[in-house]
């Protein structure tokens, strides 16, 4: 479908996209695998992780530093916690990267990026992992730092990844001004989209969703409130959980992004104040609240 104003996500069109119904048992509702959170930053692959099982992954692996790997057992005791080696600033060290790919060889989906804090460390990291994957991927926050140079390093995954970039992380992978980018966002993303060959939501006042052949989507709602710590989080963990379930990249960034768009303006309403925690338990409301409206397949 060639490229064109975007189509707006909206309660029609999901109707008219269900997502696939849930059933079976945890093995038939996918894997999902998240890798991220130096020491500093624990919170940002518990979030994630959460918010997939939230919204219907069957499992989640967590593979984070081993300085945190404990607490975050105990805080998500329905994970299975990897520890990993880091370096001496907190971050992942690439010694952990064979076991990463160990873990990624049985996981329907990657979720690859949330907490990592150094993009120099994470591309190090990063490039050890994502070549040798073969499982759907969703890059997210400095994940996205693999990319920067190197476009076209998907190119094996066509199909089957996802990044949710920000603002500051899309410009970074074109190498162009963020003001530029955040000038035409839509242009940015499908520039990003079509180069890198995975599909593509874009955070901002509006999130795109834009597939690589061009094909585009937008999300007007949602509140200021989201521009908190942690949203992106949980908003990476809300569209890999629901890969798992079996939506397409595409799908699942537009079911994604209206669920966290939408939890956000009820939060807005009913507790003022909310935090990127709230968040994670109002999506799967929104989830249903939406597939009561059209049906599921």
């Amino acid at each position: 479908m060639a490229a064109g104003s975007p189509t707006p996500i909206d309660t029609d069109l999901l109707r008219s996209w269900p997502l696939p119904r849930q059933g079976g048992d945890k093995s038939d509702r996918g894997t999902v695998l998240v890798v991220g959170g130096a020491r500093q930053t624990p919170g940002a692959v518990l979030l994630a992780a959460e918010t997939a099982l939230r919204v219907g992954a069957g499992k989640v692996q967590v593979a984070t530093a081993s300085d945190t790997a404990a607490a975050l057992a105990v805080a998500l005791p329905e994970a299975f916690v990897q520890p990993l080696p880091v370096l001496h600033n907190g971050e992942l060290a690439v010694a952990g990267a064979d076991r990463v790919v160990e873990l990624a060889e049985k996981a329907d989906v990657v979720l690859l990026g949330s907490g990592l804090g150094d993009p120099e460390c994470a591309d190090l990291f990063l490039t050890q992992i994502v070549p040798r994957l073969d499982s759907l991927l969703v890059l997210d926050a400095l994940g996205t730092a693999f990319l920067t140079g190197r476009l076209d390093g998907l190119r094996h995954l066509t199909g089957r990844a996802l990044l949710t970039p920000n603002l500051t992380e899309t410009a970074a992978m074109l190498e162009r001004p963020e003001e530029e980018v955040g000038d035409d966002q839509l242009g940015a993303a499908r520039a990003v989209a079509e180069a890198a060959g995975a599909a593509v939501l874009s955070g901002g006042e509006t999130s795109y969703v834009v597939a690589p052949q061009g094909h585009s989507w937008s999300c007007s709602a949602g509140v200021p409130g989201l521009a908190t710590a942690g949203s992106g989080d949980v908003k990476a963990g809300a569209v890999a959980g629901l890969l798992a379930r079996g939506a397409t990249p595409e799908q699942a960034a537009a079911w994604g992004a209206w669920a966290h768009a939408r939890a956000g303006e009820r939060l807005a309403r009913e507790r003022p104040g909310f935090l990127a925690r709230d968040v994670s338990r109002e999506i799967p409301q929104e989830l249903h609240r939406a597939e009561e409206a059209g049906g599921s397949s």
